[in-house]
């Protein structure tokens, strides 16, 4: 059973009571309570890249760190 959203530990948490009559809680972050993600509420729960194509992405960036090769 809910109880109450308070602020603790540094965070928000929502208490509820266990099964066991036990109080109990959770960062809000964890519960439906927590507010939207705004990234995800705009993205639509949707990704224009593939997983491969981020990676070939991140070698093209970490090979423009690397000194250039020398001319003959």
């Amino acid at each position: 059973m809910f109880i109450a959203v308070r602020h603790t530990w540094g965070e928000d948490r929502v208490f509820f009571f266990a099964d066991d009559g036990t109080q109990k809680s959770l960062p809000r972050a964890w519960t439906d309570a927590a507010d939207v993600d705004v990234f995800v509420a705009l993205a639509g729960d949707r990704c224009p890249f593939r997983v491969a194509d981020l990676l070939a992405v991140a070698e093209i960036i970490d090979g423009l760190d690397s000194p250039a090769l020398p001319t003959v």
